[in-house]
């Protein structure tokens, strides 16, 4: 179903009607909405579940420009109020854990808790100059997706999976692929994170090769004043698509 907001159509998966707070789900870079459905599936029974795909991904509409952390944010804010959800955890992932956190450094009313899966730092991410030259030169080709697929997976995943998580990619609009390289993930937000009132969990994988867990304890979590942190063994970056069922495990034991 499509909504929407700040003049963008966005695309958003919704399931569940549990009477628990509701989830309101965010991607990371180069994914979309989809790779929610497995743990929304373990938790609609108690919870209303929501996953947004962010502008220029999955099957949201593409403006040419606006792909700045706090465009996204006032995305999401917009789809929230939209719903009229009065009180919800965020549970976002990668790039979107940086968006989470420019939302919570606002201080929105009902907003209870963040569930960060490997989030991007609220300083610039430490992506090596010829990485992003690859990820850069490589946006719309298969070979590059399958490379970024093999480094961004640790747990054994099955061909469904491998398949979807290409397409995503593959999906990606260039304006909102280049604009997370040369300017969102470079964004520095950090100044804000004081402002954060609500408690913050962060995951990981330990085996995650694209946000290992030293950047969490090093450019993380510094930053925030309640935050707890954790890690799963033999998983990588993707842990909506490698490890749903910890996932949502994890999920239910930090929120209730």
């Amino acid at each position: 179903m499509k909504y929407a907001t700040n003049g963008v159509n966005l695309n958003v998966l919704e399931q569940g009607l549990g009477a628990s707070l509701p989830l309101v789900f965010l991607h990371y870079f180069g994914g979309s909405a989809v790779e929610w459905e497995i743990v929304m599936n373990l938790l609609e029974r108690d919870y209303r579940c929501v996953a947004i795909d962010l502008r220029g991904h999955g099957n949201s509409e593409a403006p040419k420009t606006g792909y700045a952390v706090d465009d996204m944010a006032d995305d999401v804010l917009g789809l929230i109020d939209l719903f009229g959800l009065q009180d919800y955890v965020l549970v976002a992932h990668s790039m979107s854990g940086k968006v989470a956190l420019a939302v919570a450094a606002r201080q929105p009313a009902g907003l209870q808790a963040l569930v960060l899966v490997s989030p991007s730092p609220p300083v610039p991410e430490p992506i090596p100059d010829d990485e992003r030259e690859k990820l850069l030169t490589g946006h719309g080709k298969r070979s590059s997706a399958e490379k970024t697929l093999k480094n961004i997976t640790e747990a054994p995943v099955s061909e469904a999976v491998r398949e979807q998580i290409i397409a995503d990619d593959l999906r990606t609009a260039k304006p909102a692929w280049d604009a997370w390289l040369l300017a969102g993930s470079k964004e520095d937000i950090s100044e804000r994170m004081a402002d954060i009132n609500v408690p913050v969990h962060i995951i990981v994988g330990t085996e995650d090769r694209a946000l290992p867990p030293d950047v969490q304890t090093r450019l993380v979590l510094p930053y925030l004043k309640n935050a707890s942190f954790d890690t799963v063994e033999n998983a990588g970056h993707l842990l909506p698509w490698e490890i749903p069922d910890q996932l949502a495990t994890f999920i239910q034991k930090k929120i209730g």
